[in-house]
């Protein structure tokens, strides 16, 4: 009787990892009237106020933060100054200026701590 043998070969498979991008061809879109250079819009006149105004109320805001002229919560900013001239303390004029310039606007009245609690 003949007997039949089955040698067990170890197949290796080396799988190679491929990208995505080895099957699918990659296509870029043409831009519609070529390339174009970025240019940023030229100021308009309401962001000119503004630069003025985000000017004044970060001088508003460093006076707030200068404790040589005293305490500020609890008072707005124009009786601070008061307070600071008659202790002699002598706070900018400019703030005083700006100050009575925007008396009635209440961004610029009330000190950078008014809206915090006591």
């Amino acid at each position: 009787m003949f007997r039949i043998c089955f040698v067990h070969q170890s197949v290796t498979m080396t799988t190679k990892h491929r990208l995505i991008t080895d099957s699918f061809k990659v296509v870029k879109k043409a831009r519609k009237g070529g390339k174009r250079e970025k240019r940023s819009p030229p100021p308009s006149p309401e962001n000119e106020a503004g630069n003025d105004a985000g000017k004044e109320e970060l001088e508003l805001r460093q006076f707030d933060m200068d404790w040589r002229f005293g305490p500020c919560t609890g008072i707005s900013r124009l009786q601070r100054w008061e307070r600071a001239s008659l202790h002699g303390l002598n706070p900018p004029e400019e703030i005083r200026e700006l100050l009575q310039k925007t008396h009635s606007e209440p961004k610029y009245n009330l000190s950078l701590w008014s809206e915090y609690p006591l």
